[in-house]
């Protein structure tokens, strides 16, 4: 069964901000109007809590996870006129519409908690317990729009009601720190109502996993490694699981499965849908567009199946094969050449393959040849513009690599360590690489559970967040950006993406500026360093 929103959301997001600010008197000369819902006929049961809340589960993030990682070194903007590419070459600035779209929407989806909150004690509730639980599921998703804040733009104003127009232009912003204290305080307090599961109908909603989850995400982005690695553990004793099979793990048969923590539901029946197919397959299937395309720095950080890196002499590596005996993740995250498509033909982007999918065949096709695999599924060939595939937003495997990281980084390396990275490594069907052993170093293990996070979360929405807290991106993304190995008349030939320079300024990169548009309305908002 598809989720709790199937018959909710679409009405509230029309209505309930709106509605906040609109009165009226019961007479023919002031009219109710027939566009919004007065705030005198809503809050008054318990279905209007339950809609109020609906109306904030839309801001969490959905395609855009796409976007976070095509701007980043495993990733490449493939569609020229896309201004993303701007971001990835450096040449944008405060008033790029990325920049400003993430900051709106997630004071947007603050705004919509901050109503609620000042407004659900009037409902005459026959349930206290569930409009508790809802205030508990507007925590999370309060704190989680905090989350994607600070990580991108540092310090932020903390807003918690709603404010008047005067209050609005006179924000300052607060210390980083100080934003990260209320999301701790925020999830802690939400895990100790939320509930462990919920019935088929309300699939979805947010669980005290999701909020343990996002607590041990969010003190480990802000350094906090023993809370985060605290947090990580309570995770681990909520009976999630690694889903059996990696290569299944982003299709319709696996929605829901028992090692999703959070995730975006959608429906592809009822204007609840999104076009996935369309934004990410290859240019062959019903002329989808493959908008971000992975990177030969994403291809490369696949290990051999036996472990080893490529580069390692003893590893097998085949140059004129590059993409046997690999990690099977690797095919499990993007189409390599061969790989059968959605329409049953195979993908062969190699420029001298005469398929539409050839690099250089049409400024749509992938122009590193590499094409995204997850959340590609046949279901959504008929109709590639209407997809209804969940996207998930964390799930258990980040969970342990969490824990990992955490412990690694306060220096607390026990087996536990070595259990969490290794269950991720090996503890799905198609997913067997080698053990790694005990007794490493700090900084070995350090070196390890980046990579994994980065090929266990390539196209996820991770890796930007996690090369900026880790101060690596200006190391990794900047440069020429390079696609498949293939063989070109017997000699191998590596694809560079024409024109295209990848670019990180270290003195201003490692946070968004403020966007153009605040600054403008708000004097008392101070710009980031760089910008």
């Amino acid at each position: 069964m598809k989720p709790f929103s199937k018959n909710k959301y679409l009405l509230i997001l029309a209505v309930v901000l709106a509605g906040s600010t609109t009165s009226c008197k019961d007479d023919l000369l002031n009219p109710v109007p027939n566009d919004r819902i007065s705030t005198t006929i809503f809050w008054q049961t318990d279905t209007d809590a339950l809609l109020a809340v609906n109306a904030a589960y839309p801001y969490l993030m959905g395609l855009n996870i796409f976007t976070l990682d095509g701007i980043t070194d495993i990733g490449h903007t493939n569609q020229p006129f896309n201004t993303n590419a701007f971001v990835e070459s450096g040449s944008y600035d405060a008033s790029h519409s990325l920049i400003a779209s993430e900051w709106s929407n997630a004071y947007a989806g603050i705004a919509t908690v901050n109503d609620f909150m000042e407004n659900v004690d009037r409902v005459s509730t026959t349930n206290p317990a569930l409009i508790n639980r809802l205030k508990a599921e507007m925590q999370f998703l309060r704190a989680y729009q905090y989350v994607r804040l600070a990580s991108l733009y540092g310090g932020v104003p903390l807003v918690t009601k709603t404010l008047t127009t005067e209050e609005a232009k006179n924000l300052k912003r607060d210390d980083v720190q100080k934003v990260w204290d209320f999301v701790d305080s925020e999830l802690r307090a939400a895990a100790q109502t939320l509930p462990n599961s919920y019935p088929a109908s309300d699939r979805g909603r947010i669980t005290k996993g999701a909020a343990l989850g996002m607590l041990a995400r969010a003190n480990l982005y802000a350094g906090r490694f023993q809370k985060a690695s605290e947090a990580a553990s309570e995770v681990m004793k909520q009976g999630y699981r690694l889903y059996p099979t990696y290569g299944k793990l982003f299709s319709y048969a696996a929605e829901n499965n028992q090692e999703v923590i959070l995730d975006r539901q959608y429906l592809s029946t009822s204007g609840l849908s999104h076009n996935v197919f369309a934004h990410m397959a290859p240019y062959s299937q019903k002329n989808s567009n493959n908008n971000f395309v992975p990177t030969k720095k994403l291809a490369d950080a696949f290990t051999m199946a036996n472990g080893l890196d490529i580069n390692d002499s003893s590893s097998g590596f085949d140059p004129k094969d590059p993409y046997k005996n690999r990690d099977p993740r690797m095919r499990f995250t993007m189409f390599l050449s061969g790989d059968p498509l959605p329409s049953g033909a195979a993908f062969r982007p190699e420029p001298t393959s005469g398929t539409s999918d050839a690099i250089g065949n049409t400024y749509l096709a992938s122009t590193t040849g590499f094409v995204v695999k997850k959340y590609i599924n046949n279901e959504d060939f008929a109709a590639p513009g209407v997809s209804g595939i969940n996207i998930i937003l964390m799930r258990y495997a980040e969970i342990l690599l969490t824990y990992a990281e955490a412990k690694i980084e306060l220096n607390q390396i026990d087996q536990t360590v070595y259990d969490a990275i290794n269950l991720v490594r090996n503890g799905r069907e198609d997913v067997k690489l080698p053990s790694v052993t005990t007794g490493l170093s700090q900084d070995k293990l350090r070196e390890i559970v980046r990579r994994e996070r980065l090929v266990e979360f390539a196209f996820e929405g991770l890796r930007l967040f996690d090369i900026r807290r880790w101060k690596t991106a200006e190391k990794v993304i900047p440069g020429d950006v390079f696609g498949i190995t293939w063989l070109n008349n017997g000699a191998l030939s590596t694809i560079q993406v024409q024109a295209f320079n990848k670019v990180f300024n270290p003195n201003r990169d490692y946070l968004w500026p403020i966007p153009q548009k605040e600054l403008d309305l708000n004097k008392e908002l101070t710009q980031n360093p760089g910008w």
